[in-house]
C-alpha cells in the first residue's frame, strides 16, 4: 500500500512538473502562442458562403471565373465554394439541408422545394432565357411537331423546367402531359438515354442542346422562345442564411449585376474566359451565349403572381401534393430594396 502511495505520488509530482514546465516563459512561446491565438481567432470568423457552380454558362460561372465576389467577400470573413448540382431540384434539396447558400434556378423547383417545407428565399429574378431551353427529338426523327409526341417517351428533370415547358408545349396542342410517356430523368442520365434511343425526345437546356446538335445526335424540335417561356430565372437562398447574411447577399447580388453586365456587352471575351472551365470552344461557346439575355428583373408584383400560376398549375395536376402560397418565399418590397442593386431597381 506505501508503495503504491509512493508510486502515485511520483507520477503525480512528474505530471506536475511537466505542466509547470509548459507553463513556464520560454524562447518565443509567447509569441507561438499569440500566433496560434490568431489563427484560431481568423478561423472562427471565417464564414463560408456556397453559391452553385454555373452549368449553364450563365453570369455565374462568370463571377466564378473572375473571383471578383472572394474579393469583395473576404473582408467580412467569408470564404466562397462553388459547388455543383445536376439541376435545379438537386440544388434546392442541398438549399434545405444546408449544404447549399444560393441556387440558381427556373421557376418550378422552387414551387416544388416550398410544398415540401423549405423555408426557400427568392433574392432576385433573372431574365426567362427561354431559347436556352429546347425539345430535342433523335436527328432522324419523324417527329415534326408537339403533337406528334402522344404516345411518345418524353424525358426531363422532374419538377424542372424542362418538365414545366413541356406541360406549355403540349396544352399547345390540346394534349395533356397523361398523353405522352414521362421519362424523369437528371440530365447526364438523360443524355444517355437520348443518344442510345431509349426516349422519343427530351426537353433540356444548353449545354446539351448545342452539344447533341452539333453531334447530329439531336435536333431541335422547338424552344422556349416565342412565347413559350412564361417565367423567369430566380436565385434563391433559405431563410436563416438571408436573415443572418444580409450584407453578403447584397455584395453577392451587386457582383453578379456587374458580371450580366459584362456577358451581355462581351460575348467573344466570355466565350474565351469559359472556353476552359467548360471544356467548349469558343465559337460553339458563342453560339450558346447567343441565348441568353444576361439581365436581372427586379421582384414585382407581375413576377410574384406568375409564380403562383405555375404553383396552381402543379398542384392541379397532382404533382405537389398542397397548395403552395409562394408569396411566404417573397421579402417585402422594402427588403429587396437593401439587397438589390440600384440599377436593377430602377427597371420597375
Amino acid at each position: 500500500m506505501t508503495r503504491r502511495r509512493a508510486l502515485f505520488a511520483f507520477g503525480y509530482s512528474l505530471v506536475l512538473s511537466t505542466t509547470l514546465f509548459s507553463c513556464s516563459p520560454s524562447p518565443n512561446n509567447t509569441q507561438q502562442q499569440s500566433a496560434s491565438s490568431n489563427v484560431a481567432s481568423k478561423n472562427t470568423t471565417n464564414k463560408v458562403i456556397r453559391i452553385v457552380r454555373s452549368k449553364q454558362l450563365t453570369a455565374l460561372a462568370v463571377l466564378e471565373q473572375k473571383h471578383l465576389l472572394e474579393k469583395r467577400l473576404e473582408p467580412l470573413g467569408y470564404k466562397v465554394e462553388w459547388p455543383e448540382f445536376a439541376a435545379g431540384p438537386q440544388q434546392l434539396e442541398a438549399l434545405n439541408a444546408g449544404a447549399l447558400d444560393i441556387a440558381s434556378t427556373a421557376e418550378s423547383p422552387p414551387i416544388f422545394s416550398q410544398a415540401a417545407g423549405t423555408p426557400l428565399v427568392y433574392l432576385a429574378a433573372n431574365s426567362s432565357d427561354g431559347k436556352a431551353v429546347s425539345l430535342l427529338v433523335p436527328a432522324n426523327s419523324t417527329i415534326k411537331t408537339a403533337r406528334d409526341l402522344k404516345g411518345k417517351k418524353v424525358a426531363f428533370q422532374k419538377a424542372s423546367i424542362g418538365h414545366y415547358l413541356l406541360v406549355r408545349a403540349l396544352e399547345k396542342e390540346g394534349l395533356k402531359l397523361t398523353d405522352v410517356e414521362s421519362v424523369s430523368l437528371p440530365p447526364p442520365d438523360a443524355n444517355v438515354a437520348f443518344s442510345q434511343r431509349k426516349v422519343d425526345a427530351w426537353f433540356i437546356w444548353e449545354p446539351f442542346v448545342t452539344r447533341n446538335v452539333q453531334q447530329k445526335v439531336g435536333r431541335v424540335l422547338l424552344d422556349g422562345g416565342n412565347g413559350l417561356r412564361d417565367t423567369n430565372n430566380f436565385y434563391s437562398t433559405n431563410r436563416k442564411f438571408y436573415q443572418e447574411n444580409p450584407e453578403a447577399i447584397k455584395i453577392f447580388l451587386e457582383e453578379l449585376q456587374k458580371a450580366q453586365k459584362w456577358s451581355k456587352n462581351n460575348p467573344k471575351e466570355i466565350a474565351q474566359l469559359l472556353a476552359q472551365a467548360t471544356q467548349l470552344n469558343p465559337p460553339t461557346l458563342e453560339i450558346m451565349h447567343s441565348k441568353y439575355d444576361f439581365t436581372l428583373i427586379p421582384i414585382t408584383e407581375q413576377i410574384i403572381n406568375k409564380q403562383q400560376e405555375v404553383a396552381n398549375k402543379w398542384y392541379s395536376l397532382g404533382l405537389i401534393p398542397k397548395k403552395v402560397n409562394v408569396r411566404d418565399g417573397f421579402l417585402t418590397p422594402e427588403q429587396y430594396a437593401e439587397i438589390t442593386p440600384q440599377e436593377v431597381l430602377a427597371k420597375k
